[in-house]
């Protein structure tokens, strides 16, 4: 597995953990303030899921909606 990065040239709102499965990246609703953060959920969904060929965290727009506090997922008001 490598876990890859990329970030457009302004600053992202969050970042969005994705996997790549069956040709194309797919993501789901979570989005971090730490690009760590979707990487770490990134390679969780990596090792989960058995389809995946690789997992990286993206830049997103959306809000930040969920942190990490201790490996644990924490919703975010």
């Amino acid at each position: 597995m490598a876990t890859n990065t990329s970030q457009s040239a302004s600053q992202p709102t969050s970042w969005a953990p994705e996997v790549f499965v069956e040709g194309k990246w797919s993501r789901n609703g979570l989005r971090f303030a730490t690009e760590a953060e979707a990487a770490e959920r990134a390679a969780d969904l990596f090792y989960r899921w058995t389809s995946c060929t690789d997992s990286r965290a993206t830049g997103a727009d959306e809000p930040v909606n969920y942190r990490l506090v201790n490996g644990e997922l924490e919703a975010v008001a």
